[in-house]
């Protein structure tokens, strides 16, 4: 008997050391679908002029602005926020999977207990345990099953598990770059909105101090009743933007205290410094294109990838036979109290082998979609690295155009300022009508506000730039250089 039950154990550990990956697995082993990107991706962005960089990934991207606030306010989005929060469950739920995946490859073992009383027609016939024609029946046994996984399919299942756990943590690592990057924007957006709330202001008051003088010069004499009229007209339309400003403010605020896990709240704008223009670490030229390996939804798209060809691999190895193994040792007895005894000891062992015959079609059609749902996973694949480089060349081409903009726009400012004092001399003067002040200070406002709007655009196309390429890039023992 102790013979017997040894056999049953090392038939279980044989499965079990099978369960680990001794032997063959169904369908092809995964490899990288470098091929599968039809067009041919340079060694560095086109927009990156030069040539190839030789650039680290970073990992702290936020840093490069070198604002204190800003790096506090993501580091609370990144504790805080609901999304991520939400996504780490989901990595817990993905986790819980692979536990399962790895433990259906190993033999199930149970204890198995009954009790039972029947009644006998005839009691008189009744042997053992019997009284007033009952009998009773005392059963305990351990019992073990196992399917061998002599095709590698569990080996393939939980690959594929794993695969959905890796992509998983590279969708969480997604979404903190998503909240990150929007964090960042947001601020940068409330930043300029409170710069053009105080030109605004400014804008104001100067037409303000205009309309008193004026007003003082009609009731002398000295101007028109249309000089008024226009410089009262232009401060009521100056007025009536601030609000606009102000609304559009909260809603940002709201926006970010959101993504900062905070109740949504407004707060009067700042006083913003008159040299706010942050000067950025340079973009390298010849930026190497394989940065965008630190994508993470590049790496997810492959993740998905993986779980697909293993899950190919499943469909294959569901055509083969299926090989299991039972057996179950323990007691029997009319009586508890002799159930023990070792004269009342049972075992069973069992092998089986079963070949789907009737139903391979459908298990043939599984393994057809399961290789078609793979081609798809490769095209979308593909899509997302396309639409990665896409990313990186857009942002690129925005910050060259963008910087080249705002020197246009800062000969614009310095040129207005200008015209302004001019126009206001000769106004004093009796030389030019009024609206030619108004005029000047119109487009004084309007250089002003440009500035603060392409100088917006530089600052969260920088995050754009950075959230396209995966990070920061790192140039080793290189002199960093001011970049407008």
């Amino acid at each position: 008997m102790k013979l017997r039950f040894r056999i049953i154990i090392a038939l279980s550990l044989a499965a079990l050391f099978a369960s680990c990956g001794f032997g063959f697995r169904t369908g092809p082993d995964y490899e990288r679908p470098d091929e599968v990107v039809e067009f041919d991706a340079p060694d560095s962005f086109v927009q990156a002029d030069g040539d190839t960089a030789s650039v680290l990934p970073q990992i702290r991207w936020w840093e490069v602005f070198g604002d204190t606030t800003l790096n506090r306010l993501i580091d609370e989005a990144a504790e805080n926020n609901l999304d991520i929060r939400k996504a780490t469950a989901s990595v817990a739920e993905m986790a819980a999977y692979s536990r399962k995946a790895f433990a259906d490859r190993l033999p199930t073992v149970g204890l198995n207990g009954d009790w039972a009383r029947q009644k006998l027609p005839d009691a008189s016939t009744t042997q053992g345990g019997s009284v007033e024609g009952t009998t009773d029946s005392w059963n305990l046994s351990l019992g073990a099953s196992y399917e061998w996984d002599l095709w590698g399919k569990w080996s393939r299942a939980h690959e594929a598990a794993r695969a959905d756990l890796a992509g998983s943590i590279e969708h969480r690592n997604t979404i903190i770059q998503s909240v990150i990057s929007e964090t960042a924007t947001l601020y940068f957006q409330i930043e300029a909105t409170e710069r053009r709330i105080q030109i605004s202001e400014d804008l104001i008051g100067n037409y303000a101090r205009s309309v008193r003088t004026i007003e003082a010069r009609y009731k002398r004499g000295l101007t028109s009743v249309l000089d008024l009229t226009q410089a009262q007209r232009s401060l009521a339309n100056a007025e009536s933007i601030l609000p606009q400003y102000r609304q559009e403010l909260g809603n940002l605020q709201y926006r970010l205290a959101v993504i900062l896990g905070r109740y949504p709240e407004s707060s009067p704008p700042r006083e913003q410094p008159e040299d706010y223009y942050r000067r950025l670490s340079p973009v390298p030229a010849g930026l190497p294109s394989d940065l965008l390996e630190s994508r993470p939804d590049v790496r997810a798209a492959e993740e998905r990838l993986r779980a697909l060809n293993a899950r190919y691999g499943v469909a294959v190895g569901n055509l083969f036979p299926k090989i299991t193994l039972t057996g179950n040792y323990g007691y029997t007895s009319r009586e508890l109290e002799g159930l023990f005894r070792p004269d009342q000891i049972l075992w069973n062992l069992f092998a089986g082998i079963t070949q789907p015959i009737f139903n391979s079609q459908t298990l043939l059609t599984e393994k057809h979609a399961a290789r078609a749902r793979y081609e798809q996973g490769l095209t979308d694949y593909a899509k997302t690295v396309l639409g990665a480089f896409a990313e990186v060349e857009r942002a690129l081409l925005t910050r060259k155009e963008q910087l080249e903009k705002r020197e246009y726009i800062i000969v614009f400012l310095e040129k207005a300022r200008v015209t302004l004092t001019i126009a206001q001399s000769r106004y004093d003067r009796g030389l030019v009508e009024y609206i030619t002040v108004l005029d000047a200070w119109a487009a004084r406002f309007q250089a002003e506000d440009s500035l603060v709007l392409v100088d917006l655009a530089i600052l969260t196309n920088r995050v754009t730039l950075h959230r396209a390429l995966g990070g920061n890039w790192i140039e080793p023992d290189t002199t960093e250089k001011e970049d407008r």
